[in-house]
């Protein structure tokens, strides 16, 4: 086994040298993450926005129920999807898991409450900031629904990037639906934890190098955002 510092730069080469193995994984890895925030973004802003503009019987308790869903335990998510699609469960003829598509489900549950509660509560700010002006104008709250998100755009773009770092980082639940399986479901987080416990270190160090730096530029992303954000309104 390698030293600390041997694995450092052995993990080093590894992603200088575009090892394949390591770019097999780091390329599942964002296409699950962003296919799972792309969808989540489709289906949570419009969800969000029309939470903060309809009042209905119930409407509280979906509310409180959406942000308690923002911490949701990973592998309480897995364990829900694994259920839905194991042989047993509704979904179970697709035959979907432990393929892609169930680590996308899985992190879409993850991601979708986080997206839809964020952007609630931008587009109910907005709305009464702006409700006289929009209610002059003759809109209805459906048409509404595409001014605030559009309005609001700064402010989602840091929602989504905030989604996209859960996604990312994401194990419990994609190890429950995925199985880390070589070549077909391993990403980044379940094959870190994997070459660990194995000692391959050079691997692992190599993958949370990468996914540290996907985690930085996130991070940059949103930080951009918002101050591009606060030069506007100042």
């Amino acid at each position: 086994m390698p030293s600390d510092s041997g694995a450092f730069v052995t993990a080093l080469n590894l992603i200088l040298g575009l090892d394949p193995d390591l770019l097999n994984i780091v390329a599942l890895s964002l296409q699950v993450s962003l296919t799972a925030v792309a969808l989540a973004t489709l289906i949570g802003l419009p969800l969000g926005a029309a939470l903060a503009l309809w009042r209905f019987p119930g409407h509280g308790v979906l509310v409180v129920a959406l942000n308690a869903l923002m911490g949701l335990p990973p592998v309480v998510a897995g364990l829900c999807v694994y259920l839905l699609l194991s042989r047993a469960g509704p979904l179970g003829e697709l035959g979907l898991l432990f393929t892609p598509t169930a680590m996308v489900v899985a992190q879409l549950v993850l991601v979708l409450p986080i997206i839809a509660a964020l952007a609630r509560q931008q587009v109910e700010e907005l709305h009464q900031e702006y409700r006289e002006q929009l209610t002059s104008l003759g809109l209805s709250r459906l048409r509404m629904i595409p001014t605030l998100l559009w309005d609001a755009r700064l402010g989602l773009v840091t929602v989504v990037l905030a989604g996209f770092g859960r996604a990312s980082a994401e194990v419990g639940a994609v190890m429950i639906v995925g199985g880390n399986i070589d070549g077909v479901t391993r990403v980044m987080t379940t094959a870190i934890v994997l070459e660990t416990s194995k000692g391959d270190l050079p691997l692992a160090l190599g993958l949370g190098i990468v996914l540290l730096g996907l985690v930085a530029l996130v991070n940059a992303g949103a930080y951009l955002v918002g101050e591009t954000s606060r030069r506007k309104l100042g």
